[in-house]
């Protein structure tokens, strides 16, 4: 039962980076390369239509964790309170930048909101990385110094940054140089989907120079995808050996590198829809490798104290997880519903789409 529960968290998180992810990534497009008032419109339209029902997976998310694991839902979630706090302004001022841009016709009250939209998405995809990045790193669980806890096994509590900035020390903080570069990868990552998105949703007179802005990137995120590969060694020896021990699991890298090879045949692809398939493949196969390389661990503990946190050691009692089974599946067949039922009222352009102003 934990298994199927762990599972089913991963697909609803994972539908929800895909689909929020256009929305980060629309943002960062908006605020680096939108430079005409009509292309601004249309961009912020791409994301303000969705952004909405795209949270809703995870509230699911959050929810479902909350039910399945809870002790892992009160651990991280006291142990990450600061940057938690930091994405709840995020979302909030991301979702106001997109809702009050056209409550009034001024150049500067456009401009603040605008600003609004652009950084917080730039910062939630930033964030969300660095949240990855510290899962995979592991973290101080019980905060351990000098081989004295100062909390239960479960708990521990970080700091925004350590005084030495590294993923290698006994008390790392949230953001170190191992988690800045996987929030820079999850940045571009997001960046490259919200492209491909805002082409395909929009005729946006940047579009043509948006597939050359995501060859590039692409490139970038390569190269930054072999270094993070090197430096996750470093940071954890054990990082490769469940794909060693269970060869199956190698399908999930795989998964992410046809995504990565593909997008660099953008400008030679047929229909639009395509490219965003691709970028929705670096995505799945992102979060899924991660998660494959820790399993059951789905905290790892960096010292020796005590034991990482799993999913059969943090879950909830059997009985609990059988009750909730079939309200579970209710609910996400009632979001996947929700989800069909909007993109088709919102298939095609949205150019012309009134955004309820």
């Amino acid at each position: 039962m934990e298994v199927f529960w762990y599972i089913m968290i991963a697909i609803v998180l994972a539908v929800f980076f895909i689909l929020d992810g256009y929305d980060f990534g629309a943002g960062i497009i908006h605020l680096f390369f939108a430079k005409k008032e009509k292309d601004k419109v249309v961009i912020a339209k791409s994301a303000g239509l969705f952004w909405d029902s795209n949270e809703v997976w995870l509230v699911a998310g959050g929810g479902m964790l909350f039910m399945a694991f809870p002790t892992f839902y009160a651990s991280v979630f006291s142990g990450f309170y600061l940057p938690l706090i930091i994405v709840l302004w995020l979302i909030i001022f991301r979702a106001i930048g997109l809702e009050f841009r056209n409550q009034f016709k001024y150049q500067m009250w456009k401009d603040i909101w605008d600003t609004s939209f652009g950084v917080s998405s730039l910062l939630l995809a930033l964030f969300f990385g660095i949240a990855l990045g510290n899962i995979v790193r592991g973290v101080n669980l019980g905060g351990v110094e000098n081989g004295i806890s100062a909390h239960e096994g479960h708990y521990f509590f970080l700091p925004l940054w350590d005084s030495s900035f590294s993923p290698l020390s006994e008390t790392p903080g949230i953001i170190d140089w191992f988690t800045i570069i996987i929030g820079v990868i999850s940045v571009i990552t997001l960046a490259i989907h919200g492209a491909n998105w805002v082409v395909l949703k929009t005729n946006s007179s940047i579009n043509q120079k948006l597939k050359s802005v995501v060859f590039k990137l692409n490139i970038v995120l390569a190269i930054l995808t072999v270094f993070s590969l090197f430096v996750w060694q470093i940071v954890n020896p054990n990082s490769l050996n469940n794909f060693i021990d269970k060869p199956y699991l190698i399908v999930f890298p795989i998964i992410y590198f046809i995504g990565l090879v593909g997008l660099f045949f953008i400008k030679k692809l047929k229909r639009d829809i395509h490219a965003f398939w691709l970028s929705t493949l670096l995505i799945v196969g992102g979060i899924t490798s991660s998660l494959a390389s820790l399993f059951p661990v789905i905290l790892p503990s960096i010292n020796d104290t005590h034991e990482s946190l799993t999913i059969y050691n943090t879950s909830a009692p059997e009985y609990g997880l059988s009750v909730a089974l079939t309200w579970g599946v209710i609910g996400v067949i009632l979001l996947v519903i929700y989800a069909i039922v909007q993109k088709r009222l919102l298939g095609g352009k949205v150019d012309k789409m009134d955004y309820g102003h």
